[in-house]
Parts: structure tokens; C-alpha cells; sequence
């Protein structure tokens, strides 16, 4: 068959056993100079990975078009970056000097492992070839640089352009907003419209993001119009950031309202971006609600979307949901998925369930330091201090990761519980000569409890006196609660100045601190800390609680009495009445 017959079958080929009768051919009448046409054909048709890279192993002198094909392939569509590395290296080491077309891909996949030494010596070769007024290559390096997080480099490339277009603004500002410069990227913008540039849909993606982190709810407006001026639709990619940027902004109704108008929601994404919102602004409920309208809608959940579910399911006790996430987890492969993993483990704990908790962490194929913090926390919030420090030193011996500053929260915490106060004291001074951190205002908070608790209230008032910040509310509102416990007024009567200066509107301290003065028979202090309660309007927050009750939540208040609720006050009553006969004598000291 003639040559030119087989590349015209070629290029009208559409289906890979097609491509296998005309690569037989190929062989049989010895066309092996068009190996790169077939190539090139087995690359468009998205064949798998392996038999392409076993097609392009056995031609027998590659060129540098062949190699830049198989690198782009490998970067663009199967995305094995440290495979594109390797064949950049065998390129060079065969003789071919890569190229133009080469050094794009090869600085992608640096930016995604990421490998900010081989992106150096590429930026390097780049230079050496003459290459670096590529603006393709240009872009390439912008984005290697910020991913390895060196946007001091990126930004050096990008004020280098004499010649910019969208994609260089872009570049840039993508580059600062995923590395967390927020402000950089939203002052970058504003440079780019002087320059005389309009956003586009890449441009405000990348803004939302940063407004999000900001949370410059103001800015986030001015963007959301932004959208509707230039009437982009709102697809899966403006739309999820504009749900994102409002949920990282607290402003869930707005976020919303894009949800419900975005025309086609088939994505998992915008549906991810919603929940995450609910679950992190704390309405679990609506989280939960929502999950099930997107099971309903027929969107199959990914990774993320049950991450945000499980937070959720932890935040309200939603159990019933938590052990149906697992099981779905565990049909689709996710439970070797580290951080799925570690999110059951919060789940678990926070629901109640220990044991499942700690049965998720021993089948951990691999654990990062989130992991062993769950774990820990898990453990010390449980009661079992010394099974949380037990863990710790074996997370030390272990090796693999190092404790981070949430860790030592949870063994301080765990010390805490069980009243270890020579080992929370050796815990806390060891964090920075032995683990090079900075203890934060949680840790102070931790070793103020800790002292307060074992009843050394005024070694707890010079410890915050030390503290080389000024104490929280959280610190000074541990060592009010121990002051009332202790019967302590004197240091009692400090920390009450400073707390309500801190939390004018908090009624717990005014409770607190009134119940303090009652217990120590100051009635008029007592009654002074609810009349001011009462002069600055504040009131006291009632107490909430949820029940799962076959997988569905039921909220009620105290105090609140209603049809769905009074099953409940009827169980309460009962048990009342066996507490008495048991012997038990309500308490009065704080009426």
C-alpha cells in the first residue's frame, strides 16, 4: 500500500482499532519513517498512557518533534509530571537539544510536583538557548515559580516582559492568589487596569479567590459586578468562586443566590463550594441538606464534597451520615485517601465514637501530621490523656512527620485533662528549643488552665503576666472558670476588669463572675455583674443541642417547649425522678 494512501486512511481515522490495522500496515510495508504521524494520531485519540509510551519506546530514532509530544501528552492529558522530567532527560541525554516547544511542559510539571530545582536549571537552559522572550515559556516560568512558592522569582520574570498580554497579567495574578499574596494579587490587578487591560473570566477567578481570603466582602460586590457588566455566564468556574468568595466571607446568602441562579449545577463543584460554605460558617444543617439534594440531583460526590460533609456531620453529631459517608467512601477507594481518612477520624471523635475513630487511624495506609493531630486531640477531648500522649511519642518515634503547633495543643490539652502538670510544663518549654516553634495563644491558654485547674491560681496570673502578648479571652476566661471553682475572688476580681474590656457583650463572663461573687457570699458584687449585664443589654445565649434520630437532626433550645421537642422533656422528667430516688439533691449554690 502506498504511503500516502496509509497517512490519508491516518488522518481520517477515528478509532484506536482502526489506528491498530493501519499501524499493521505501517509494519508490514515498511513505513516506519511516518512513526510520527501514528504517534501523534495515538496522542489526539487520548489512547491509554502505556501503549502510547510502549509505541514511542520502539521508534527507533526519536526526534525532537516526537519527544515534544509524548512530554506535552504526558503533561496536558495524563498528567504524570515526573515521567515528562524523565523523558526531558533522556532527550538531552540522546543528542536533542530541547526546545521552544519542549521547556513549556517541562516548567508546568515542575510547577505541579513541584520541583523548584529543575525548574532553576531549566530557567537556566532557557536563558543559555536564548529563549527567554518566549512568551509561552515566559508564562510557563511565572507559574513554576509561584507554585514552588518562590513569587519573588515569578514576579522578577513577569516585570522582565517588555511586551505583556492577558496571559502575562494573568499568569501573575493566578500565581499570587494560590499562594496566599492576596493583597499582591488584588494590587496587581489594579496596575493591570492602568496599564489599560479588561479582566476576563481567568483574571476574576483568580480575584475571587483573593477576595475570599481577605475577606473584602466590599471588593467581592464590586467583582460580582464586575461579572455582570461584561455578562460572563455564570458556569462552574465563575460561579463556584463567586460561592466561594462569599462563603469565606460570611455572607452565605449571597452565595447562595449564585448557587440557585448558576443555569446548570451537573458539576460537583459549585455543589462542593455551597456546602464548604454552610459547613464552614457553621450551618451544618444546611450542609447536610443540601448534600442530600445533590445525591437526589444525581451528582456524584467527590473527595472534597464529602471532606466538607464530614465537618458537617462532626459539628452536629449527624453519625448516621458520617458512617453512610465511609461506606461510600470505602466503595469508591477513598479511604486510603488521607485526608478523607483523616476527616472520618474527626467525625467519629466528635460524634462519640472513639473506637471507630481509632479504627479509621490504624488502617491509615499513610498519615500526614493532620492525621496525628485528629488522632490525638481525638483522644485527650475523650478523657484518655494518657493514651493522646501515648500516641504522641509515637508519632515521635515514628519519624515520618513532625508535630506542628496543633499537635502540642492536643497533648497540652490531654495534660490538661489528667492534671500532668510537671509533663504539660516539660511539653511546653521543649517546643522551641526542640521542635523550633512558637508557642501560640492556644498553648498559654492550655498551660493557664492547666495551673488553674491543679489549684496554682497565682502561678497562672504570672504566667499571663509573662506572656509576650496580651492575654485572649479564651486564657483569661479558662482562669475566671477556676477562680469560681477555687473560690478564688482576689485574682478573680483582676481577671473580671480585663475580661469585660476584652468581651463587653459576652454574658458568660457576667454569669460567671456573678456566680463567683455568690459563691463567696458578695451579694452585691453578685448582683452588680447582672445589673451591668442588663445596663449594656446583654443577654445570655441559650443553650442548643441536636439529636440524630434515624439520620434526621431534630434542634431544640432550653427552655423551649414544643410538639417535636416534648418526647424528649417526657424522658427528662423520668430520669429526674430516678435521680432523686437515688439520692440525689439538686444544687443551690448559685441561686
Amino acid at each position: 500500500m502506498a504511503s500516502h494512501k496509509l497517512l490519508n486512511l491516518l488522518k481520517q481515522c477515528d478509532s484506536f482499532k482502526q489506528l491498530k490495522q493501519i499501524h499493521s500496515q505501517m509494519i508490514i510495508n515498511s513505513f516506519t519513517d511516518k512513526q510520527n504521524y501514528l504517534l501523534s494520531k495515538l496522542i489526539d485519540l487520548k489512547v491509554t498512557s502505556d501503549y502510547t509510551l510502549f509505541f514511542f519506546s520502539h521508534i527507533s530514532k526519536p526526534n525532537d518533534f516526537s519527544y515534544n509530544m509524548i512530554i506535552r501528552a504526558l503533561t496536558n492529558t495524563w498528567h504524570n509530571y515526573s515521567l515528562t522530567l524523565q523523558l526531558y532527560f533522556e532527550m538531552k541525554g540522546s543528542g536533542i537539544e530541547p526546545n521552544h516547544f519542549t521547556y513549556p511542559f517541562l516548567l508546568i510539571s515542575c510547577a505541579n510536583l513541584p520541583s523548584l530545582s529543575i525548574g532553576r536549571m531549566a530557567h537556566s537552559c532557557v536563558l543559555k538557548l536564548g529563549l527567554e522572550l518566549d512568551l509561552h515559556i515566559t508564562h510557563s516560568m511565572i507559574t513554576m515559580y509561584s507554585r514552588c512558592g518562590d513569587t519573588c522569582v515569578a514576579r522578577k520574570v513577569f516585570d522582565a516582559i517588555s511586551q505583556r498580554d492577558m496571559v502575562s497579567w494573568n499568569s501573575m495574578i493566578s500565581g499570587y492568589s494560590k499562594m496566599g499574596c492576596s493583597r499582591e494579587a488584588v494590587g496587581l490587578y489594579k496596575e493591570m487596569r492602568m496599564a489599560g487591560y479588561e479582566p476576563n473570566e481567568m483574571t476574576l477567578v483568580s480575584l475571587l479567590g483573593a477576595c475570599g481570603d481577605l475577606g473584602d466582602l466590599s471588593f467581592g460586590k464590586l467583582l460580582e459586578g464586575l461579572v455582570e457588566e461584561k455578562g460572563f455566564e455564570l458556569n462552574t468556574f465563575i460561579g463556584s468562586s463567586l460561592i466561594n468568595m462569599f462563603g469565606k466571607c460570611g455572607d452565605l446568602e449571597s452565595a447562595r443566590r449564585i448557587f440557585d441562579l448558576m443555569p446548570v449545577k451537573k458539576d460537583p463543584i459549585p455543589w462542593n463550594a455551597m456546602i464548604t460554605g454552610y459547613a464552614q460558617n457553621g450551618a451544618s444543617d444546611e450542609a447536610i441538606t443540601l448534600f442530600h439534594d445533590m445525591i437526589s440531583a444525581r451528582v456524584e460526590p467527590n473527595k472534597m464534597t464529602l471532606s466538607a460533609v464530614l465537618s458537617a456531620c462532626a459539628s452536629v453529631g449527624a453519625i448516621d451520615l458520617g458512617n453512610w459517608v465511609e461506606e461510600y467512601s470505602s466503595t469508591k477507594g477513598y479511604l486510603h485517601d488521607v485526608y478523607i481518612a483523616t476527616a472520618l477520624v474527626d467525625m467519629y471523635a466528635k460524634c462519640g465514637s472513639i473506637s471507630q475513630a481509632h479504627q479509621i487511624f490504624k488502617n491509615m495506609p499513610s498519615k500526614n501530621v493532620v492525621s496525628w493531630n485528629a488522632m490525638i486531640s481525638a483522644l485527650a477531648v475523650h478523657g484518655k490523656a494518657q493514651d493522646a500522649i501515648s500516641l504522641f511519642k509515637s508519632m515521635l518515634k515514628d519519624g515520618t512527620v513532625c508535630p506542628d503547633d496543633i499537635t502540642f495543643v492536643g497533648v497540652l490539652s490531654a495534660c490538661v485533662h489528667v492534671g500532668l502538670v510537671e509533663e504539660g510544663r516539660q511539653w511546653f518549654d521543649s517546643m522551641g528549643p526542640r521542635f523550633g516553634l512558637t508557642p501560640k495563644v492556644e498553648h498559654y491558654s492550655c498551660m493557664v488552665d492547666l495551673l488553674a485547674r491543679s489549684g496554682n491560681l497565682e502561678e497562672a496570673w504570672h504566667f499571663i503576666e509573662k506572656m509576650p502578648e496580651k492575654p485572649d479571652a479564651v486564657i483569661l476566661g479558662a482562669l475566671l472558670g477556676a477562680c469560681k471553682t477555687r473560690g478564688n475572688v482576689e485574682i478573680g476580681d483582676r481577671v473580671v476588669s480585663l475580661l469585660i474590656d476584652l468581651e463587653p457583650t459576652n454574658s458568660g463572663n457576667y454569669v460567671i463572675s456573678s456566680k463567683m461573687y455568690a459563691n463567696s457570699k458578695r451579694w452585691d458584687d453578685s448582683a452588680r455583674m447582672r445589673g451591668l449585664m442588663r445596663e449594656k443589654g446583654v443577654s445570655k445565649t441559650p443553650g442548643v443541642s441536636w439529636i440524630d434520630i434515624e439520620s434526621q437532626l431534630h434542634e431544640f433550645h432550653a427552655g423551649e417547649i414544643c410538639h417535636e421537642s416534648s418526647g424528649i422533656y417526657q424522658v427528662f422528667n423520668l430520669l429526674n425522678e430516678e435521680m432523686k430516688l437515688e439520692g440525689y439533691v439538686p444544687s443551690t449554690n448559685y441561686l
